[in-house]
């Protein structure tokens, strides 16, 4: 007698904690783990029907779905922050608004404050606009991970300057 196949989300019931505590060892940061965590399992239902139970358990499977997903995180940040210590060299602090023109001292100031990325969601969702889908894709993350960014973001940019700022 075989076992009956699993479903997706009974594995994913039992496995949330693990993948998350996989990925926050990996990455150090709860945020981020958070996010590369909801990020795994988007991928990993994505590719539910690849699974194959006699290859290996399904931790190990959605352990490998975690560790691909957070080294394509690492990569991604790692090419950031050489582009904007780049972008910083060349183009200094002269003093001048370095985002847009009529931009008040303080959100100027919070929005320096932001991480690149946090700086690059905003400027993709809300300057220019862009759809949650369609700014995802651009990031090269899922639209659950991109609105959730977006989310901490405008928090943190509050928080920086003072909800009576915002």
């Amino acid at each position: 007698m075989t076992a009956e196949p699993r479903s997706f989300a009974s594995v994913a019931e039992d496995h949330l904690a693990d993948v998350y505590t996989y990925l926050l060892y990996l990455v150090g940061d709860r945020t981020v783990a958070e996010d590369l965590t909801g990020e795994t399992f988007e991928r990993a239902l994505k590719s539910w029907r690849r699974y194959d139970p006699r290859r290996g358990s399904a931790k190990t499977w959605l352990c490998q779905v975690a560790r691909s997903t957070a080294l394509d995180h690492l990569r991604a940040e790692s090419r950031r922050r050489r582009r904007e210590e780049r972008w910083a060299r060349e183009t200094g602090s002269s003093g001048e608004s370095r985002f847009a023109e009529g931009l008040s001292p303080e959100l100027e100031e919070g929005l320096c404050r932001l991480s690149a990325g946090e700086r690059e969601v905003v400027a993709l969702r809300i300057v220019l606009e862009l759809d949650g889908e369609t700014a995802a894709r651009m990031l090269g993350i899922s639209p659950t991970a991109c609105s959730t960014r977006l989310s901490r973001a405008l928090r943190k940019l509050a928080d920086e300057m003072g909800e009576e700022d915002v």
